[in-house]
């Protein structure tokens, strides 16, 4: 049984015969052209009783009539149901599908660090929280990688909907003798102060791979010293074919996660299969992004600013994203050596980019980068609420107060808090906002309440994520700057 996201990632592979693996990849190339080609679609409409011969153009040897729930509209009814197992490939994919969604899970249970930074997984943990709240089912997918790596500056992209809003490109970090020392020493660091949970990392953000044309020798640096090879995002993977083609097979050798292609263009979906075969992206989802594809665009960053000029605020359904950050910790530019606190947060009008910067700061040598995310965690990750500073419910949180308790309510959950401290309501000053927390202890004390037991009902509140800790308007102007 597979005990790491790595080693259940793996076992999905090697559990399976070179056929299985083959057959997948073909559903998979199947359900790329079927969700990002229209041409394509309207085909397979014509031959509704014939689509083996349009699978057959474009080079896919499965029988789609063995797969009828993942795409036909008479049976899409089916999908998932019990009646599923009559379409034996149907049943294929989406036990694989699941498979991949426990992986998921397990990569999110990955960043989890109590005995090597028990301050950052606690404060990780109120994230979490706090994004399942915010966001609902979506939070499913924000796996909260507790660090990431700009190797770039910029972004030569350009994507109108990039969801981080990415700067014009200024450079890339080079593999220098130098720069390739300070980068393994980095890296270095955060295997050393936070454990396992450091091979969650990624070496993309508001960037793309691709610009960086030492990329895969980055990554080959972090595999070496956390022992897990990053996930691999990129929109542009025809502009340095022979550079993609080293990561995958960096891929193929080490299998820890699925890499991702942005796919921009039905033209650009074609070119990416004229370029490698369904077996060769069997390791990479293609993430079908080009108008008349069926998929949607996250609403935050550019897509935010473009939606919103067009007049139409509320453009998201309710299974839709308004973030693509997911990192719940530390986001390092190397061309810039600067290192922000960050975690997700819904697009907003404060921070347009879906992530909120708590902090930031800059470095020259690994112990300088050491000391100050040290003193990132000491400022920032308390195990109880400052006691000099303003005390709030979160800004989302809908305050009620009754007779022995509270309730507070997000979109998605409801809180009840029994509250029998003192006569004088521990919520009503909470939600007033007007006091930091040693002034509600004195106050609630003088009203009879025990210190101990108030102290303790803040902080269950504080572990629960409950409470605001976004007090800092110094970093909220960068995000809407356009990009990190």
């Amino acid at each position: 049984m597979a005990h790491t996201a790595k080693e259940h990632y793996r076992q999905i592979f090697d559990r399976r015969t070179p056929g299985e693996i083959r057959t997948l990849a073909h559903i998979k190339r199947f359900l790329e052209c079927f969700r990002g080609d229209t041409a394509f679609r309207i085909a397979l409409s014509i031959n509704l009783n014939n689509p083996h011969t349009v699978a057959a153009l474009y080079g896919i040897e499965v029988d789609p009539m063995e797969m009828l729930p993942l795409w036909h509209p008479d049976y899409r009814k089916f999908y998932g149901k019990p009646e599923c197992s009559s379409w034996p490939l149907a049943v294929t994919w989406l036990d694989y599908i699941a498979e991949m969604e426990r992986n998921r899970d397990l990569l999110r249970d990955e960043g989890n660090m109590p005995v090597a930074a028990p301050r950052f997984h606690a404060w990780r943990e109120r994230q979490i929280s706090r994004c399942d709240d915010l966001f609902g089912d979506c939070a499913k997918s924000i796996t909260h990688p507790v660090i990431a790596f700009e190797l770039s500056e910029g972004c030569t992209g350009g994507c109108w909907f990039c969801g981080l809003s990415a700067g014009q490109f200024k450079g890339y970090y080079e593999y220098s003798e130098e720069q390739a020392d300070l980068w393994r020493g980095m890296v270095g660091v955060t295997r050393e102060m936070f454990g396992s949970a450091a091979s969650t990392g990624f070496c993309y953000n508001a960037t793309d791979p691709m610009d960086n044309p030492d990329y895969d020798r980055f990554l080959f640096d972090f595999y070496q010293i956390t022992g897990t090879l990053p996930q691999t995002t990129t929109a542009m993977p025809l502009k340095n074919l022979a550079l993609t083609k080293r990561v995958l097979k960096l891929f193929e050798h080490y299998r820890c996660v699925t890499n991702r292609f942005s796919v921009l263009s039905t033209d650009q979906l074609n070119q990416i299969h004229a370029a490698f075969s369904p077996e060769d992206l069997m390791g990479v989802e293609l993430v079908l992004q080009g108008k008349g594809m069926l998929s949607s665009k996250a609403f935050a960053g550019r897509a935010r600013n473009e939606i919103l000029k067009n007049g139409d605020a509320t453009p998201l359904s309710k299974g839709d994203h308004s973030t693509i950050a997911c990192v719940s910790g530390f986001l390092i530019n190397m061309p810039r050596r600067r290192v922000q606190l960050i975690t997700p947060i819904p697009a907003s009008k404060r921070w347009p980019l879906g992530y909120r910067i708590l902090d930031e700061r800059f470095f020259g040598t690994p112990d300088e980068f050491q000391d100050e995310v040290q003193s990132m965690i000491d400022e920032h990750m308390h195990e109880s609420p400052p006691s000099n500073r303003p005390i709030r419910f979160r800004g989302d949180l809908l305050y009620e107060a009754k007779r022995h308790h509270f309730l507070l309510r997000s979109c998605h959950w409801e809180y009840q808090v029994p509250y029998n401290a003192a006569s004088i309501s521990v919520g009503d000053l909470i939600a007033g906002g007007n006091c930091t927390t040693s002034d509600l202890v004195a106050r609630v004390v003088t009203d009879g309440a025990s210190a101990i037991a108030v102290a303790d009902g803040l902080d269950q509140l504080h572990m629960k994520g409950l409470l605001e800790d976004d007090l800092d308007e110094r970093f909220a102007w960068r995000s809407s700057e356009g990009g990190t």
